[in-house]
């Protein structure tokens, strides 16, 4: 298997982006939503609030990627991208791996940087934690 490049990566990582944004839109939506249920007549959308907003963003992503990289070892940019996240094995990630990962790379994004210069393609993710990120198309 070959091992994904910087702009397979990086494209995978912005539509990631785009999605955890979607859900938590979702959340703002479904929390306004319930506050119009509950008290239609005092109705005011929800106030942004910076660091419930910040921890929310935060949840989010590191649940959609440890999810995602548990069951199939692909989000939806992965998909899109053709590409999978593995352990040393070629196989899904565990758990805790997936649950390091993903905290790893929402808090130091800027790590993917790595891949352009080491040889063998690894993030800063992928050094600490073992994993790898490889093409699943045929045709890569």
């Amino acid at each position: 298997m070959n091992t994904a490049g910087i702009v397979s990566r990086s494209v995978a990582a912005v539509i990631d982006l785009i999605v955890v944004g979607a859900i938590v839109g979702i959340i703002y939506l479904g929390v306004a939503l319930t506050r119009l249920m509950l008290q239609p007549s005092a109705f005011s959308f929800p106030e942004l609030n910076a660091i419930f907003s910040t921890t929310v963003l935060f949840g989010v992503a590191v649940l959609y990627l440890t999810g995602c990289w548990v069951t199939s070892g692909c989000t939806a940019g992965a998909v899109v991208m053709g590409v999978r996240v593995v352990d040393t094995r070629s196989a899904r990630l565990s758990l805790p791996v997936a649950v390091l990962r993903a905290v790893a790379c929402v808090v130091f994004p800027v790590g993917v940087v790595l891949v352009a210069v080491d040889k063998q393609r690894r993030s800063v993710q992928d050094v600490v934690l073992r994993t790898r990120v490889v093409y699943v198309r045929p045709d890569a």
